[in-house]
């Protein structure tokens, strides 16, 4: 009896989350409610929160799927046999082609509030530094006596700098640039990082 009982809560636990996922790509963040997720698992309300704690645990749930269809997203843009400058345009290419093919889950990623008198949850640590490390490693053969604090800085600044274009042009922001432009910006900066090559 115990073991079917475990089963049926995983059940629910996956149908909320891929309720919950279907809802936010649908309508972003402000579309998620307890009483329509509820009815489309056919489960109470209460049973909800037998599986999660709040609808913020589930909201998290979602955004680290999503982290992950981003990240395999990036990994799988480039073989490793690129140029450095052109391993980075291809994983921003691929960042902004998530971003705009999912744009409510993506944006999803940055406002779910994480928590501030706790640890952030260890799966968006991971996540995080797996997209860094893609980021990181082309930017360490650029700047090859960089050292390693400097080139973690240097990495976040690339992730915050590609993030803010495709932001900012996704949403058609007065500061940003046309959304067909997007990948021309990016390329304009990311081609002017580094060293001057030998001609």
């Amino acid at each position: 009896m115990a073991g079917k009982v475990a089963e049926r809560r995983v059940a629910l636990r996956v149908a909320l989350i891929d309720a919950a996922e279907a809802e936010i790509e649908a309508g972003g963040l402000s579309a998620l409610k307890a009483r329509d997720l509820a009815k489309q698992v056919g489960c109470s309300i209460g049973a909800i929160y037998n599986v999660f704690d709040d609808l913020h645990g589930l909201v998290l749930e979602v955004s680290g799927r999503t982290f992950k269809k981003l990240g395999a997203a990036v990994s799988a843009s480039y073989d490793g046999t690129e140029p450095p400058r052109a391993r980075l345009i291809l994983m921003s290419n691929a960042y902004l082609y998530f971003a705009a093919a999912h744009p409510r889950l993506w944006r999803a990623l940055f406002d779910v509030q994480m928590p501030t008198d706790g640890p952030v949850p260890e799966w968006y640590l991971t996540s995080l530094g797996r997209l860094f490390a893609n980021i990181r490693a082309p930017l360490g053969e650029l700047y090859p006596d960089m050292d390693d604090d400097a080139l973690g800085l240097m990495t976040r600044a690339m992730f915050s700098a590609v993030h803010g274009i495709v932001l900012l042009g996704l949403e058609n922001r007065v500061s940003g640039v046309p959304a067909e432009h997007i990948r021309v910006m990016i390329a304009q900066v990311l081609s002017r990082i580094g060293p001057e090559l030998p001609e």
